[in-house]
């Protein structure tokens, strides 16, 4: 069974497991938001980065996309119902693990924490950026995805944007969207945090302008950007060889259309784009996917 197919399985049994709400009961809350406090309570070797940008997907999804950024030494799974037993059937090593973490409901000691969890700073500045907003309706969704804008009255005025973050909430006017888009000066900003070795590969680019920090350019964080030659650059550091094969092909199809959309957005705003990754293996899947991508594999990390 691959890995979409034990998503699938899991969304069906979330579905038939989610009681239908009384008609008299209040609007359910927020989902993203829902999934971004549900997360907070697990410790996240990527500052919990991952879930921010999965976080508007049904939690089973997230927890698919986001199991590898789990500190997994810190977290123990059980399943002292047998529930996961049909469903993990096949599914490599994440088996046992994934399904419990992608239950509907969190059975008591089904997950067991080491330590005392800091929420991941990622996931912090999303739901700060949610209180700021003041709407238990309304979602937050990522800078880099458009959508259609309601015209303001006369009497509305902009709210200030949260500035330093991979992604914005929408802004409340199509021309501040335009603005925001068109924002091509480099701004230094602190590491994300959470992931010392990605950090570090990201600081050790060559020529690198913006030592000791990412650099926001056109609304995203990029990790390095070399500024005689105009590049900004994307540091990958997964330990791709070491993935499962279903796994790996899960990782480059989402990792494609990340990278696909970051290129357009260094190049409106006339930066070229190069990928950094740690092994021949994941340039080379990288690169089936995509030819037009520039990749290197990186000898300085």
């Amino acid at each position: 069974m691959r890995f979409s197919a034990c998503t699938a399985l899991l969304l069906l049994l979330s579905a038939c497991a989610t009681p239908t709400p009384h008609p008299k009961e209040p609007a359910a809350r927020n989902p993203r938001v829902a999934n971004l406090q549900r997360a907070a309570k697990l410790p996240w070797t990527d500052g919990g980065r991952c879930v921010v940008r999965e976080a508007s997907q049904p939690w089973p999804v997230l927890a698919e996309r986001c199991f590898q950024a789990l500190d997994h030494d810190r977290i123990r799974f059980k399943d002292p119902a047998g529930r996961c037993a049909i469903a993990s059937t096949g599914v490599a090593a994440m088996g046992v693990g994934l399904c419990v973490l992608a239950a509907p409901e969190l059975v008591v000691g089904a997950v067991i924490i080491v330590g005392v969890v800091v929420v991941g700073v990622a996931i912090k500045e999303a739901l700060d950026a949610y209180e700021l907003r003041g709407s238990s309706t309304e979602e937050v969704e990522p800078a880099t995805q458009t959508r259609p804008l309601k015209e303001p009255s006369a009497e509305q005025k902009p709210k200030p944007e949260p500035s330093g973050q991979d992604w914005f909430p929408p802004g409340p006017t199509e021309p501040l969207e335009r603005e925001r888009r068109l924002d091509c000066t480099p701004r230094p900003v602190p590491h994300l945090g959470g992931d010392a070795l990605h950090n570090r590969c990201a600081d050790r680019v060559p020529q690198n302008g913006f030592l000791g920090s990412d650099v926001l350019v056109n609304g995203k964080r990029f990790d390095a950007l070399q500024l005689r030659a105009r590049v900004l650059w994307e540091v990958k550091t997964d330990n791709f060889d070491t993935y499962p094969p279903e796994l790996q092909e899960i990782v480059i199809r989402k990792q494609v259309r990340e990278l696909q959309r970051e290129r357009d957005l260094a190049r409106a705003c006339g930066f070229n784009f190069w990928v950094g990754v740690r092994s021949a293996a994941h340039r080379a899947a990288l690169r089936d996917a995509d030819p037009s991508l520039d990749i290197v594999v990186m000898d300085w990390c």
